[in-house]
């Protein structure tokens, strides 16, 4: 409707206002005893005025019911390494930098341990007897098969092996658990491809066994995402729902799924993890980034009017004008949901079917205002 329609809608109004003693029909009343809301008014019009109305029935959409969640790129718990001291010692040399790209079997950092060095002199010190009583234990046999040894000497010789073995079994053990190196120096390698994610030591730091990890690494072909759910809609989840993955960072989109969650609810959030699974590779993917996720969880039907049908009045109320039966407007107050291609999702106050009032409905109401 343009300025100029409006503005001979309203002179139409108020000539009926004026004339009301004469039988005018535009009137403002107390809505029926079978209204919604015993505070909601009506509004009636002259039928010449009604040509500046449009008015359409409530339309009903089926769509995809989409839950969005804040997320963030995380390993998989799979491909991440925590590297820990194995001997009590010192760090003597760190030999990667955080963000490195190593190969497994790569050289992390350098230990030096008074330990590593006991425990291999007692390798080598087991490995010398057990060469020692291997040579006598062959000799023993050879003496009693040409018929000039005793029986009960190669018995000895060959509880003697025995023991020397177990003896030896148990140092290269201990050896083997420290890792590789010479001497008092142990040198700390890469279990597997990845990069070094975190380095939480330095040169002269003291370390042990069963301390807090000195280097952490991850596969970065091996990401997921991790979104954070309300305890709320928890029961909404399932394993195998799809998902939209937007990571801003990347200005990239990618489609997932969901793979696990954790049963656990955070005390504090109220939320609890679900773990996404992502269709492809995504370049430049790294650990830490954000993620916007939007989780189908269903389809639903939705409410909409044109946004020019919803009015505000004091300054809060969402607004609606139906029309009745009777030809009358009834004002129905509404609450609103997204915006869609020009058209409101209403949450709660109208039903499929409805006649709403979608263009000049602030001639039946010149106190409010429009949405938009």
């Amino acid at each position: 409707m343009n300025r100029t329609d409006f503005l001979i809608a309203l002179i139409g109004i108020s000539a009926l206002v004026a004339g009301c003693e004469k039988g005018a029909t535009a009137v403002t009343a107390p809505a029926s005893k079978t209204s919604r809301d015993p505070g909601v008014r009506s509004a009636q019009i002259a039928d010449a005025q009604k040509q500046y109305l449009s008015i359409e029935a409530v339309a009903v959409s089926q769509a995809v019911d989409v839950l969005a969640l804040p997320g963030r790129v995380t390993f998989r718990p799979q491909a991440q390494s925590a590297i820990g001291a194995t001997t009590a010692g010192r760090v003597v040399a760190v030999l990667v930098q955080a963000g490195q790209v190593v190969k497994a079997g790569t050289e992390l950092l350098t230990i030096e341990s008074a330990d590593a060095g006991t425990a291999r002199a007692t390798l080598d010190q087991a490995a010398t007897r057990l060469g020692s009583a291997e040579s006598v234990f062959r000799r023993q046999v050879e003496m009693v098969e040409k018929g000039v040894g005793l029986e009960f000497e190669r018995q000895e010789a060959e509880a003697r092996l025995k023991e020397a073995r177990a003896e030896y079994e148990r140092a290269r053990n201990a050896a083997d658990l420290i890792g590789s190196g010479q001497g008092i120096r142990v040198t700390v390698r890469a279990p597997a491809d990845g990069v070094v994610i975190t380095i939480r030591t330095a040169i002269g730091a003291t370390v042990a066994p069963g301390g807090e990890a000195l280097l952490e690494l991850g596969d970065p072909t091996r990401l997921q995402v991790v979104a954070q759910v309300p305890e709320s809609d928890l029961r909404r989840i399932a394993v195998g729902q799809e998902a939209d993955v937007e990571l801003p960072a990347l200005a990239a989109r990618v489609a997932a799924r969901v793979e696990n969650f954790n049963p656990r609810v955070d005390p504090e959030s109220r939320r609890s993890q679900v773990y996404l699974a992502l269709s492809k590779r995504i370049d430049g993917l790294r650990a830490g980034m954000l993620a916007q996720i939007g989780l189908r969880v269903g389809a639903k039907a939705d409410v909409l009017v044109p946004v020019s049908a919803v009015l505000i009045k004091d300054g809060k109320r969402r607004v609606v004008y139906v029309e009745r039966e009777d030809g009358s407007f009834e004002a129905r107050d509404v609450e609103t949901g997204r915006n869609q291609d020009g058209r409101v999702v209403i949450l709660q106050g109208l039903t499929a079917g409805e006649r709403v009032v979608v263009r000049g409905a602030l001639l039946l109401d010149t106190q409010a205002e429009q949405l938009l």
